[in-house]
C-alpha cells in the first residue's frame, strides 16, 4: 500500500537540518501553537499537498547521488509525528537507498513513533522548546511531559540527538531554567550537540496574512552577547553548543 501524507514543501538544498547537505521534506500538521513559529501556514495538515510516499521517494532519488554520504534526508514541519505512518514509509525508503535520515520534531507526540519508525531514523533533531513546564505551557499551548518522555525513550535506545532550543528575549532566555535543561541534557547521554538558534521574526508576515494575532511583534532577535551566554552554558555541562 503506497502511504499517503500531506507536504507543506521540499527544500532540495538544505544546510542547517542535519548533517551535510540535505533534502528536507516539511509536512503539513501541528499540534503546538508556538508563539515564535515561522511556519504557521503548516499547521492545518489538511492544507498541504497530498502526495504518495512512492512519488516523493522518487524525487529523493534523483538526488541519491548528491546526497549519500554527505547528507540525508530530514523531515520537518509542521511536526513530522503528526503523521507517523508516512514517516516511517518515507524513512524506510531512504535507508533502502542508503540515505542518512534525520528527524526534526518537538517530540510532542513521540508516542505516535514506533520502533519500526526509530529503527528507520539515524538522528533526532529534538526541539525542547522550555524547560520550565508553566512556561512551556505559555510559548507552545502545549505541556512539557510527553517531549522529556520522548527524550528519556531516545536515550534508552541509543539514539543520537541534536538538542535544538530558540532562544527568544523574554520568553526562553530564563539562564536558571536553561541551566536545568543543560543538565538534563547531559544526564541523557546521547545529546550529540545542541543547536541555539536566535529568535527571528520572518514568520511574523505569514501571521499577519493569516489573520492570527502575532504576540512577539515587539520582540527582537537576541543580541550576540545573550546567544553566546546561553551556549556557553550548554557548553559548560560537556555539550558542544552552536
Amino acid at each position: 500500500m503506497d502511504v499517503e501524507g500531506y507536504i507543506h514543501s521540499v527544500v532540495t538544498g538544505g544546510g542547517v537540518d542535519g548533517p551535510g547537505l540535505r533534502f528536507v521534506v516539511f509536512l503539513s500538521g501541528c499540534r503546538l501553537r508556538c508563539q515564535y513559529c515561522h511556519n504557521p501556514d503548516s499547521w492545518i495538515m489538511q492544507d498541504g499537498k497530498k502526495t504518495p510516499v512512492s512519488e516523493l521517494l522518487h524525487e529523493i532519488s534523483d538526488y541519491k547521488e548528491f546526497l549519500a554520504g554527505k547528507g540525508g534526508v530530514t523531515a520537518s514541519g509542521g511536526e513530522p509525528l503528526a503523521q507517523p505512518d508516512f514517516i516511517k514509509a518515507l524513512f524506510q525508503g531512504c535507508k533502502a537507498m542508503g540515505l542518512h535520515t534525520a528527524l526534526d520534531t518537538s517530540g510532542f507526540l513521540g508516542a505516535d513513533a514506533d520502533d519500526d519508525l526509530l529503527k528507520a531514523t539515524d538522528l533526532v533533531l529534538l526541539d525542547i522548546k522550555h524547560f520550565d513546564p508553566a512556561q512551556y505551557e505559555v510559548v507552545t499551548g502545549g505541556e512539557l511531559a510527553p517531549t522529556l518522555k520522548f527524550a528519556e525513550r531516545l536515550a534508552e535506545i541509543k539514539k543520537p540527538v541534536w538538542l535544538r532550543y530558540v532562544l527568544v528575549p523574554g520568553l526562553t532566555d530564563d539562564t536558571d531554567t536553561i541551566e536545568k535543561l543543560a543538565a538534563y541534557a547531559r544526564a541523557l547521554g546521547n545529546v550529540e550537540r545542541v543547536e541555539v538558534l536566535p529568535f527571528h521574526k520572518m514568520g511574523e508576515p505569514k501571521w499577519e496574512a493569516l489573520g492570527y494575532g502575532y504576540k512577539l511583534k515587539g520582540t527582537e532577535p537576541p543580541s550576540p552577547d545573550l546567544t553566546a551566554k546561553v551556549r556557553t552554558i550548554f557548553w559548560s555541562h560537556g555539550l558542544p553548543a552552536v
